[in-house]
Protein backbone atom coordinates (compact mmCIF):
# COMPACT_ATOMS: atom_id res chain seq x y z
CA UNK A 1 0.00 0.00 0.00
CA UNK A 2 1.29 3.50 -0.83
CA UNK A 3 2.60 5.40 2.11
CA UNK A 4 3.37 2.47 4.41
CA UNK A 5 6.26 3.11 6.85
CA UNK A 6 8.25 0.26 5.31
CA UNK A 7 8.40 2.09 1.97
CA UNK A 8 8.26 5.62 3.35
CA UNK A 9 11.75 5.90 4.82
CA UNK A 10 13.64 4.59 1.74
CA UNK A 11 11.55 6.92 -0.43
CA UNK A 12 12.32 9.95 1.73
CA UNK A 13 16.02 9.05 1.83
CA UNK A 14 16.07 8.81 -1.96
CA UNK A 15 14.42 12.22 -2.34
CA UNK A 16 16.82 13.82 0.15
CA UNK A 17 19.83 12.11 -1.42
CA UNK A 18 18.81 13.28 -4.90
CA UNK A 19 18.62 16.90 -3.83
CA UNK A 20 21.91 16.58 -1.94
CA UNK A 21 23.53 15.44 -5.18
CA UNK A 22 21.97 18.43 -6.95
CA UNK A 23 23.36 20.82 -4.33
CA UNK A 24 26.86 19.37 -4.89
CA UNK A 25 26.85 20.48 -8.54
CA UNK A 26 29.02 23.54 -8.85
CA UNK A 27 32.45 23.55 -7.27
CA UNK A 28 34.10 21.30 -9.87
CA UNK A 29 32.28 23.06 -12.72
CA UNK A 30 33.30 26.68 -12.09
CA UNK A 31 36.21 26.63 -14.61
CA UNK A 32 34.06 24.90 -17.26
CA UNK A 33 31.18 27.37 -16.81
CA UNK A 34 33.56 30.33 -17.00
CA UNK A 35 34.99 29.03 -20.27
CA UNK A 36 31.60 28.15 -21.78
CA UNK A 37 30.05 31.57 -21.18
CA UNK A 38 33.28 33.55 -21.57
CA UNK A 39 33.15 35.12 -18.10
CA UNK A 40 35.83 35.54 -15.46
CA UNK A 41 36.27 32.78 -12.89
CA UNK A 42 35.30 35.26 -10.17
CA UNK A 43 32.03 35.94 -12.00
CA UNK A 44 31.42 32.23 -12.49
CA UNK A 45 31.74 31.77 -8.70
CA UNK A 46 28.33 33.39 -8.46
CA UNK A 47 26.87 30.03 -9.49
CA UNK A 48 27.86 28.94 -5.96
CA UNK A 49 26.94 32.17 -4.20
CA UNK A 50 23.43 32.53 -5.65
CA UNK A 51 22.68 28.90 -4.84
CA UNK A 52 23.81 29.45 -1.25
CA UNK A 53 21.83 32.67 -0.86
CA UNK A 54 18.56 31.19 -2.11
CA UNK A 55 19.08 28.08 -0.01
CA UNK A 56 19.60 30.08 3.18
CA UNK A 57 16.48 32.16 2.54
CA UNK A 58 14.11 29.37 1.52
CA UNK A 59 15.20 26.70 4.03
CA UNK A 60 13.57 28.25 7.13
CA UNK A 61 10.42 29.06 5.13
CA UNK A 62 10.16 25.45 3.93
CA UNK A 63 10.87 24.24 7.45
CA UNK A 64 7.96 26.20 8.90
CA UNK A 65 5.62 25.15 6.08
CA UNK A 66 6.57 21.51 6.73
CA UNK A 67 5.08 21.86 10.22
CA UNK A 68 1.71 22.52 8.55
CA UNK A 69 -0.79 20.07 7.06
CA UNK A 70 0.49 20.02 3.45
CA UNK A 71 3.86 18.31 3.84
CA UNK A 72 3.57 16.08 0.77
CA UNK A 73 2.41 18.90 -1.47
CA UNK A 74 5.29 21.09 -0.24
CA UNK A 75 7.87 18.39 -0.99
CA UNK A 76 6.57 17.71 -4.50
CA UNK A 77 6.36 21.41 -5.41
CA UNK A 78 9.89 22.01 -4.09
CA UNK A 79 11.23 19.11 -6.15
CA UNK A 80 9.40 20.47 -9.20
CA UNK A 81 10.99 23.92 -8.80
CA UNK A 82 14.45 22.35 -8.43
CA UNK A 83 13.71 20.33 -11.57
CA UNK A 84 12.87 23.52 -13.50
CA UNK A 85 16.15 25.04 -12.29
CA UNK A 86 18.10 22.00 -13.42
CA UNK A 87 16.55 22.11 -16.89
CA UNK A 88 17.27 25.84 -17.15
CA UNK A 89 20.92 25.30 -16.18
CA UNK A 90 21.24 22.46 -18.69
CA UNK A 91 19.96 24.44 -21.70
CA UNK A 92 20.83 28.02 -20.65
CA UNK A 93 21.95 30.09 -23.68
CA UNK A 94 23.48 32.83 -21.50
CA UNK A 95 25.24 32.98 -18.17
CA UNK A 96 22.39 34.95 -16.59
CA UNK A 97 19.81 32.31 -17.50
CA UNK A 98 22.21 29.73 -16.08
CA UNK A 99 22.40 31.74 -12.83
CA UNK A 100 18.60 31.83 -12.63
CA UNK A 101 18.54 28.04 -12.89
CA UNK A 102 21.16 27.75 -10.15
CA UNK A 103 19.04 30.04 -7.98
CA UNK A 104 16.01 27.75 -8.31
CA UNK A 105 18.23 24.80 -7.41
CA UNK A 106 18.88 26.53 -4.08
CA UNK A 107 15.63 25.03 -2.76
CA UNK A 108 17.52 21.73 -2.49
CA UNK A 109 18.92 22.91 0.88
CA UNK A 110 15.42 22.88 2.38
CA UNK A 111 14.45 19.35 1.34
CA UNK A 112 16.06 17.52 4.28
CA UNK A 113 14.04 19.39 6.97
CA UNK A 114 10.82 18.58 5.07
CA UNK A 115 11.67 14.88 4.85
CA UNK A 116 12.54 14.83 8.57
CA UNK A 117 9.16 16.38 9.41
CA UNK A 118 7.46 13.67 7.32
CA UNK A 119 9.47 10.94 9.06
CA UNK A 120 8.59 12.35 12.48
CA UNK A 121 4.91 12.39 11.52
CA UNK A 122 4.45 8.99 9.88
CA UNK A 123 7.14 6.67 11.28
CA UNK A 124 6.77 4.76 14.53
CA UNK A 125 8.79 5.77 17.58
CA UNK A 126 11.09 2.80 17.01
CA UNK A 127 11.77 3.79 13.40
CA UNK A 128 11.95 7.54 13.95
CA UNK A 129 15.40 7.97 15.47
CA UNK A 130 17.30 5.83 12.91
CA UNK A 131 15.17 7.39 10.19
CA UNK A 132 16.08 10.94 11.18
CA UNK A 133 19.77 10.07 11.44
CA UNK A 134 19.67 8.46 7.97
CA UNK A 135 18.04 11.58 6.47
CA UNK A 136 20.49 13.88 8.25
CA UNK A 137 23.61 12.41 6.66
CA UNK A 138 22.25 12.46 3.12
CA UNK A 139 23.97 15.85 2.75
CA UNK A 140 27.43 14.35 3.26
CA UNK A 141 26.59 11.16 1.37
CA UNK A 142 25.20 13.19 -1.53
CA UNK A 143 28.41 15.19 -1.78
CA UNK A 144 30.43 12.01 -2.02
CA UNK A 145 28.19 10.75 -4.83
CA UNK A 146 27.68 14.09 -6.59
CA UNK A 147 31.33 14.98 -7.03
CA UNK A 148 32.36 11.77 -8.86
CA UNK A 149 29.18 11.86 -10.95
CA UNK A 150 29.86 15.48 -11.90
CA UNK A 151 33.45 14.69 -12.87
CA UNK A 152 32.50 11.73 -15.06
CA UNK A 153 29.65 13.49 -16.87
CA UNK A 154 31.37 16.85 -17.29
CA UNK A 155 34.63 15.38 -18.58
CA UNK A 156 32.90 13.04 -21.03
CA UNK A 157 29.91 15.05 -22.21
CA UNK A 158 30.31 18.63 -20.99
CA UNK A 159 29.07 20.33 -17.85
CA UNK A 160 25.47 20.56 -19.14
CA UNK A 161 25.10 16.80 -18.94
CA UNK A 162 25.54 16.95 -15.15
CA UNK A 163 22.40 19.09 -14.93
CA UNK A 164 20.55 16.78 -17.34
CA UNK A 165 21.34 13.88 -15.01
CA UNK A 166 20.11 15.97 -12.06
CA UNK A 167 16.81 16.57 -13.87
CA UNK A 168 16.38 12.83 -14.47
CA UNK A 169 17.03 12.05 -10.80
CA UNK A 170 14.53 14.70 -9.74
CA UNK A 171 11.77 13.25 -11.92
CA UNK A 172 12.26 9.85 -10.31
CA UNK A 173 12.35 11.46 -6.84
CA UNK A 174 9.01 13.21 -7.49
CA UNK A 175 7.46 9.92 -8.63
CA UNK A 176 8.80 8.17 -5.53
CA UNK A 177 7.40 10.80 -3.17
CA UNK A 178 4.04 10.65 -4.93
CA UNK A 179 3.87 6.89 -4.34
CA UNK A 180 5.30 6.42 -0.83
CA UNK A 181 4.11 9.49 1.12
CA UNK A 182 0.54 9.22 2.45
CA UNK A 183 -1.95 11.24 0.42
CA UNK A 184 -4.01 14.14 1.70
CA UNK A 185 -3.26 16.77 4.33
CA UNK A 186 -1.85 15.89 7.74
CA UNK A 187 -4.91 16.01 10.01
CA UNK A 188 -2.80 16.30 13.16
CA UNK A 189 -0.87 19.36 12.01
CA UNK A 190 -1.86 22.78 13.37
CA UNK A 191 -3.44 25.35 11.06
CA UNK A 192 -1.62 28.57 11.96
CA UNK A 193 -1.28 31.73 9.91
CA UNK A 194 2.13 31.92 8.27
CA UNK A 195 4.51 34.41 9.89
CA UNK A 196 5.07 36.75 6.92
CA UNK A 197 6.91 39.56 8.84
CA UNK A 198 9.30 37.00 10.34
CA UNK A 199 9.93 35.39 6.96
CA UNK A 200 10.64 38.74 5.27
CA UNK A 201 13.02 39.99 7.98
CA UNK A 202 14.89 36.68 8.19
CA UNK A 203 15.22 36.53 4.39
CA UNK A 204 16.65 40.06 4.27
CA UNK A 205 18.99 39.41 7.19
CA UNK A 206 20.34 36.09 5.93
CA UNK A 207 20.72 37.36 2.35
CA UNK A 208 22.67 40.40 3.47
CA UNK A 209 24.79 38.38 5.91
CA UNK A 210 25.76 35.72 3.38
CA UNK A 211 26.36 38.34 0.69
CA UNK A 212 28.72 40.24 3.00
CA UNK A 213 30.55 37.03 3.96
CA UNK A 214 30.79 35.69 0.40
CA UNK A 215 31.87 38.94 -1.25
CA UNK A 216 33.95 40.31 1.62
CA UNK A 217 37.26 39.01 0.21
CA UNK A 218 36.59 40.75 -3.13
CA UNK A 219 35.02 43.96 -1.83
CA UNK A 220 37.38 44.34 1.12
CA UNK A 221 36.28 43.57 4.67
CA UNK A 222 36.26 47.22 5.76
CA UNK A 223 35.13 48.70 2.45
CA UNK A 224 31.99 50.89 2.71
CA UNK A 225 29.94 48.43 0.66
CA UNK A 226 30.85 45.53 2.99
CA UNK A 227 30.11 47.55 6.12
CA UNK A 228 26.74 48.76 4.79
CA UNK A 229 25.60 45.24 3.83
CA UNK A 230 26.82 43.79 7.14
CA UNK A 231 25.07 46.55 9.08
CA UNK A 232 21.84 45.92 7.20
CA UNK A 233 22.14 42.20 8.01
CA UNK A 234 22.59 42.86 11.73
CA UNK A 235 19.69 45.32 11.84
CA UNK A 236 17.35 42.95 9.99
CA UNK A 237 18.27 39.95 12.15
CA UNK A 238 17.83 41.92 15.39
CA UNK A 239 14.42 43.13 14.20
CA UNK A 240 13.55 39.55 13.22
CA UNK A 241 14.44 38.25 16.70
CA UNK A 242 12.22 40.92 18.33
CA UNK A 243 9.31 40.08 16.02
CA UNK A 244 9.67 36.33 16.58
CA UNK A 245 9.71 36.65 20.37
CA UNK A 246 6.49 38.66 20.25
CA UNK A 247 4.67 36.61 17.63
CA UNK A 248 2.02 34.11 18.73
CA UNK A 249 3.06 31.60 16.05
CA UNK A 250 6.59 32.58 14.94
CA UNK A 251 8.29 31.09 11.89
CA UNK A 252 11.13 29.91 14.15
CA UNK A 253 10.39 29.63 17.85
CA UNK A 254 13.48 31.19 19.43
CA UNK A 255 12.36 30.03 22.86
CA UNK A 256 13.54 26.52 22.03
CA UNK A 257 17.08 27.84 22.52
CA UNK A 258 16.47 27.53 26.23
CA UNK A 259 17.07 23.79 25.76
CA UNK A 260 20.68 22.68 26.08
CA UNK A 261 20.34 20.05 23.36
CA UNK A 262 19.21 22.66 20.82
CA UNK A 263 22.07 24.99 21.74
CA UNK A 264 24.59 22.16 21.39
CA UNK A 265 23.24 21.12 17.98
CA UNK A 266 23.05 24.63 16.56
CA UNK A 267 26.40 25.77 17.89
CA UNK A 268 28.06 22.68 16.45
CA UNK A 269 26.30 23.22 13.12
CA UNK A 270 28.09 26.53 12.52
CA UNK A 271 31.55 25.18 13.37
CA UNK A 272 31.25 21.94 11.42
CA UNK A 273 29.67 23.75 8.46
CA UNK A 274 32.72 26.00 8.20
CA UNK A 275 35.16 23.12 8.58
CA UNK A 276 33.27 21.06 5.98
CA UNK A 277 33.43 23.72 3.27
CA UNK A 278 37.11 24.48 3.87
CA UNK A 279 38.06 20.80 3.86
CA UNK A 280 36.12 19.97 0.69
CA UNK A 281 37.32 23.01 -1.25
CA UNK A 282 40.97 22.44 -0.33
CA UNK A 283 40.82 18.72 -1.13
CA UNK A 284 39.28 19.51 -4.52
CA UNK A 285 41.96 22.12 -5.16
CA UNK A 286 44.81 19.77 -4.24
CA UNK A 287 43.37 17.06 -6.50
CA UNK A 288 43.28 19.33 -9.59
CA UNK A 289 46.38 21.49 -9.02
CA UNK A 290 49.47 20.70 -11.12
CA UNK A 291 52.41 19.01 -9.45
CA UNK A 292 54.56 22.10 -10.01
CA UNK A 293 52.70 23.83 -7.19
CA UNK A 294 54.42 21.54 -4.71
CA UNK A 295 51.19 20.09 -3.38
CA UNK A 296 49.01 19.30 -6.41
CA UNK A 297 48.18 15.78 -7.58
CA UNK A 298 47.21 16.91 -11.12
CA UNK A 299 44.16 14.67 -11.49
CA UNK A 300 41.99 15.27 -14.57
CA UNK A 301 38.40 16.37 -14.02
CA UNK A 302 37.22 12.81 -14.68
CA UNK A 303 39.03 11.52 -11.58
CA UNK A 304 39.09 14.62 -9.38
CA UNK A 305 35.50 14.06 -8.29
CA UNK A 306 36.32 10.59 -6.97
CA UNK A 307 38.44 12.18 -4.25
CA UNK A 308 35.14 12.84 -2.46
CA UNK A 309 33.89 9.25 -2.72
CA UNK A 310 35.52 8.18 0.61
CA UNK A 311 33.55 11.00 2.23
CA UNK A 312 30.31 9.33 1.14
CA UNK A 313 31.49 5.88 2.28
CA UNK A 314 32.59 7.22 5.65
CA UNK A 315 29.38 9.16 6.30
CA UNK A 316 27.21 6.19 5.28
CA UNK A 317 29.16 3.84 7.55
CA UNK A 318 28.98 6.33 10.42
CA UNK A 319 25.24 6.59 10.03
CA UNK A 320 24.90 2.82 10.31
CA UNK A 321 27.10 2.91 13.41
CA UNK A 322 25.01 5.66 15.02
CA UNK A 323 21.84 3.65 14.44
CA UNK A 324 23.40 0.64 16.19
CA UNK A 325 24.93 2.38 19.20
CA UNK A 326 22.60 5.34 19.82
CA UNK A 327 20.61 3.31 22.33
CA UNK A 328 23.78 2.71 24.38
CA UNK A 329 25.74 5.92 23.75
CA UNK A 330 24.18 9.32 24.38
CA UNK A 331 23.67 11.72 21.49
CA UNK A 332 25.90 14.43 23.06
CA UNK A 333 28.68 11.83 23.28
CA UNK A 334 28.21 10.95 19.61
CA UNK A 335 28.38 14.65 18.78
CA UNK A 336 31.72 14.90 20.58
CA UNK A 337 33.03 11.76 18.86
CA UNK A 338 32.04 13.09 15.43
CA UNK A 339 33.68 16.46 16.04
CA UNK A 340 36.85 14.81 17.34
CA UNK A 341 37.06 12.55 14.28
CA UNK A 342 36.69 15.55 11.96
CA UNK A 343 39.47 17.33 13.85
CA UNK A 344 41.75 14.29 13.46
CA UNK A 345 40.98 14.16 9.73
CA UNK A 346 41.82 17.82 9.16
CA UNK A 347 45.03 17.62 11.20
CA UNK A 348 46.10 14.59 9.13
CA UNK A 349 45.46 16.54 5.93
CA UNK A 350 47.27 19.56 7.37
CA UNK A 351 50.49 17.62 7.90
CA UNK A 352 50.14 15.10 5.04
CA UNK A 353 48.50 16.21 1.79
CA UNK A 354 51.11 15.55 -0.88
CA UNK A 355 49.85 12.17 -2.05
CA UNK A 356 46.49 10.92 -3.23
CA UNK A 357 46.21 8.21 -0.58
CA UNK A 358 46.68 10.82 2.16
CA UNK A 359 43.80 12.88 0.82
CA UNK A 360 41.60 9.79 0.47
CA UNK A 361 42.21 8.77 4.08
CA UNK A 362 41.53 12.31 5.22
CA UNK A 363 38.26 12.42 3.30
CA UNK A 364 37.17 9.05 4.71
CA UNK A 365 37.76 10.16 8.31
CA UNK A 366 36.12 13.47 7.47
CA UNK A 367 33.04 11.55 6.31
CA UNK A 368 32.99 9.39 9.46
CA UNK A 369 33.10 12.46 11.70
CA UNK A 370 30.61 14.38 9.60
CA UNK A 371 28.19 11.47 9.41
CA UNK A 372 28.31 10.95 13.17
CA UNK A 373 27.86 14.63 13.99
CA UNK A 374 25.18 15.31 11.39
CA UNK A 375 23.21 12.25 12.53
CA UNK A 376 23.33 13.36 16.17
CA UNK A 377 22.34 17.02 15.66
CA UNK A 378 18.75 16.63 14.36
CA UNK A 379 18.17 13.72 16.74
CA UNK A 380 19.13 15.98 19.66
CA UNK A 381 16.64 18.57 18.42
CA UNK A 382 13.92 16.01 17.74
CA UNK A 383 14.00 14.59 21.26
CA UNK A 384 13.58 18.08 22.74
CA UNK A 385 11.25 19.94 20.38
CA UNK A 386 7.56 19.13 20.04
CA UNK A 387 6.40 17.73 16.72
CA UNK A 388 4.65 20.98 15.73
CA UNK A 389 7.99 22.85 15.86
CA UNK A 390 10.30 20.17 14.44
CA UNK A 391 10.39 21.34 10.82
CA UNK A 392 11.31 24.92 11.66
CA UNK A 393 13.83 23.86 14.33
CA UNK A 394 15.65 21.42 12.04
CA UNK A 395 15.55 23.88 9.13
CA UNK A 396 17.17 26.54 11.30
CA UNK A 397 19.92 24.06 12.13
CA UNK A 398 20.39 23.58 8.39
CA UNK A 399 20.56 27.36 7.92
CA UNK A 400 23.30 27.60 10.55
CA UNK A 401 25.27 24.91 8.69
CA UNK A 402 24.91 27.04 5.55
CA UNK A 403 26.03 30.19 7.36
CA UNK A 404 29.00 28.28 8.76
CA UNK A 405 29.83 27.05 5.25
CA UNK A 406 29.70 30.62 3.93
CA UNK A 407 32.04 31.76 6.70
CA UNK A 408 34.42 28.91 5.91
CA UNK A 409 34.28 29.76 2.21
CA UNK A 410 35.04 33.42 2.82
CA UNK A 411 37.90 32.71 5.22
CA UNK A 412 39.56 30.12 3.01
CA UNK A 413 39.03 32.31 -0.05
CA UNK A 414 40.69 35.26 1.65
CA UNK A 415 43.64 33.13 2.76
CA UNK A 416 44.15 31.57 -0.67
CA UNK A 417 43.83 34.94 -2.43
CA UNK A 418 46.54 36.35 -0.16
CA UNK A 419 48.96 33.59 -1.20
CA UNK A 420 48.93 33.43 -5.01
CA UNK A 421 51.08 30.87 -6.76
CA UNK A 422 51.39 29.72 -10.33
CA UNK A 423 48.51 30.37 -12.74
CA UNK A 424 45.23 30.48 -10.80
CA UNK A 425 46.38 28.18 -7.98
CA UNK A 426 47.62 29.39 -4.56
CA UNK A 427 50.98 28.45 -3.13
CA UNK A 428 51.49 25.75 -0.52
CA UNK A 429 51.48 28.26 2.33
CA UNK A 430 47.91 29.24 1.48
CA UNK A 431 46.84 25.59 1.42
CA UNK A 432 48.43 24.93 4.81
CA UNK A 433 46.90 28.05 6.40
CA UNK A 434 43.42 27.20 5.08
CA UNK A 435 43.65 23.66 6.45
CA UNK A 436 44.93 25.10 9.74
CA UNK A 437 41.80 27.26 9.93
CA UNK A 438 39.62 24.17 9.49
CA UNK A 439 41.61 22.26 12.13
CA UNK A 440 41.35 25.15 14.60
CA UNK A 441 37.61 25.43 13.99
CA UNK A 442 37.03 21.72 14.66
CA UNK A 443 39.22 21.91 17.75
CA UNK A 444 37.30 24.87 19.16
CA UNK A 445 33.97 23.09 18.68
CA UNK A 446 35.33 19.92 20.29
CA UNK A 447 36.79 21.78 23.29
CA UNK A 448 33.49 23.64 23.78
CA UNK A 449 31.54 20.35 23.76
CA UNK A 450 33.96 18.78 26.25
CA UNK A 451 33.78 21.82 28.53
CA UNK A 452 29.99 21.62 28.45
CA UNK A 453 30.17 17.94 29.44
CA UNK A 454 32.61 18.64 32.29
CA UNK A 455 30.54 21.55 33.61
CA UNK A 456 27.42 19.39 33.66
Amino acid sequence: MAGTPKRLLPGLVYAALTTAVVSSLGMLLVPSVAQEYDVAVGTAQWMLTINLLVGAVTTPVMGRLSDGPHKKRLLIWALAIILVGSVMAAIAPTFWVFLAGRALQGLSYGIVPVTIALARRYLSDQQMRPGISALSVTVATGLGIGYPLTGVLASGFGFRMAFVAAAIFLVTAMATVWVVVPAGPDERAPHHRFDIPGAVLLSIGLSALLLAISEGPDWGWIAPRSLIVAGAAIAALVAWAVVELRAEHPMINLRIFRHTDVILANGTAIGLGAALYIGLSIASLIAQAPTDTGYGIALPLLWAGFVMLPLSIGSFGANRMVRLVSSRIGLPTLLRLGTATMAVAVFLMLFAHDALWEILIGMFLFGVGLGTGYAAMPALIARTVVTEELGSAVSFNQVLRTVGGACGSALSGAVLAAHPGMDTFPDNTGIVLALALSAIGCSIVFVALVMHFVMR
